[in-house]
């Protein structure tokens, strides 16, 4: 049984409108080099949206910085939320798939929080629309911090004399009245100063300093913008660049490997959920039913196999790639997509493949300069591993 024509047409003729919007983006910017300060952190980024409802302010980022590196809020005590998104390791984990309580593993990979609060959507298959969401669904996981509801989140906080002192001061909530939204709500402004812009690209583009990217990944670049088509997913506006369109695309990763069993897997995964059966959890705990993709969240067949569309910023520092962690480098990742969405050339794509991945034809040579321009995106930090602003923009 296949399904692959009409979501096949229909994302083709999407990527076809996204290339013919696309414009040259091979030349740097016409900027005077001095009107950019060049140790701007946010050099390269638009403002942070802030919600109306969780304004940001200094006592509850600490706050959320708190709750974020707690081991308490798990099961076995060792799961905190920086276990997967480690401060050090450019707050991803740097494993294929993450290890949650006693040792268990999910099927997906820990995408960076930084810029994160660009995204959105979150999770790469996009079911939370906001950090606020995001942030409540990890501690509930069975393979994550496997607590059975929130409410032992909640306990935990109250027999803590510091963290009722505090979320009485930040939200003005008594014990009783605290909510795991007061929860989330912090957690979430924590993530929002984790921006980090300023890379040698945003130098290079934005600032107009032609030497700040070395002649390979200046070959990259063009070869980002050209031939390999990179931005039409991974997107460049003129002012900012968050490398993502936000989008979901079928990319051939993890999905071709189970084509024969996608008719069952899609029955059953709809049954599944019409019974009450939750996405978080079943993508979480079985490996061919997360690689469903964004269909698990919209039950359309043209999203089958499909993920959203990572930021390449600070890529060179967050390997493994692909949600399912199953390309070790930076040049697999550019074989891959070189091959028309293979691993090897000779294997078969899927049925529901985006319309816009195709052979690139690109060399070794290309391929090895593709990879240098995507180390030119990891940002400078000075005193730092990442940015810690307090941003004010509202979101709309």
């Amino acid at each position: 049984m296949r399904y692959a024509l009409l979501p096949v047409l229909v994302l083709a003729t999407l990527f076809a409108q996204k290339q013919a919007d696309t414009k040259p983006l091979a030349e740097p910017a016409a900027v005077n080099p001095q009107s950019v300060p060049d140790k701007n952190n946010l050099l390269g980024l638009p403002p942070v949206p802030i919600p109306a409802n969780n304004p940001q302010a200094p006592d509850k980022i600490a706050l959320g910085d708190k709750l974020f590196h707690d081991k308490r809020f798990s099961v076995d005590g060792t799961v905190s939320c920086s276990k997967c998104h480690d401060d050090k390791q450019a707050f991803t984990d740097s494993l294929p798939v993450s290890v949650g309580h006693h040792g268990l593993t999910g099927t997906r990979n820990a995408p960076t929080v930084l810029n994160a609060a660009f995204n959105q959507s979150q999770f790469w298959d996009g079911r939370e629309p906001d950090l606020e969401g995001q942030a409540k669904q990890p501690l509930i996981n069975p393979v994550e911090h496997g607590l059975a509801d929130h409410k032992q989140v909640l306990e935990i906080i109250r027999t803590d004399p510091d963290y009722l002192a505090t979320f009485q001061s930040v939200f003005d909530v008594s014990a009783k009245k605290l909510t795991i939204d007061h929860v989330a709500k912090a957690i979430a402004s924590f993530e929002r100063t984790l921006v980090a812009g300023n890379s040698p690209f945003d130098r290079y583009y934005f600032n107009g300093k032609t030497d700040a990217m070395t002649d390979a990944q200046i070959r990259g670049f063009e070869l980002f913008v050209g031939q390999g088509r990179c931005v039409s997913c991974h997107t460049i506006e003129q002012d900012h660049a968050l490398f993502t369109d936000n989008r979901f695309h079928n990319i051939g990763v993890g999905i071709n490997q189970i084509q024969q069993d996608i008719p069952r897997l899609t029955q059953a995964f709809l049954e599944a959920k019409n019974k009450g059966g939750q996405v978080d959890t079943m993508v979480l705990t079985d490996k061919k039913a997360s690689e469903l993709g964004r269909f698990a969240v919209t039950d359309e067949l043209s999203q089958i196999g499909a993920f959203k569309t990572p930021t390449l910023r600070n890529v060179e520092l967050t390997a493994p790639y692909m949600h399912d962690g199953s390309l070790k480098t930076l040049k697999e990742v550019m074989v891959h997509y070189n091959n028309g969405g293979v691993n090897k050339a000779d294997e078969r794509v899927n049925d529901f493949l985006s319309g816009g991945i195709r052979p690139l034809n690109l060399t070794d040579p290309q391929l090895n300069d593709l990879v240098a321009f995507m180390k030119a995106l990891t940002s400078s930090w000075s005193g730092s591993r990442y940015a810690n602003p307090i941003p004010t923009q509202a979101a709309n």
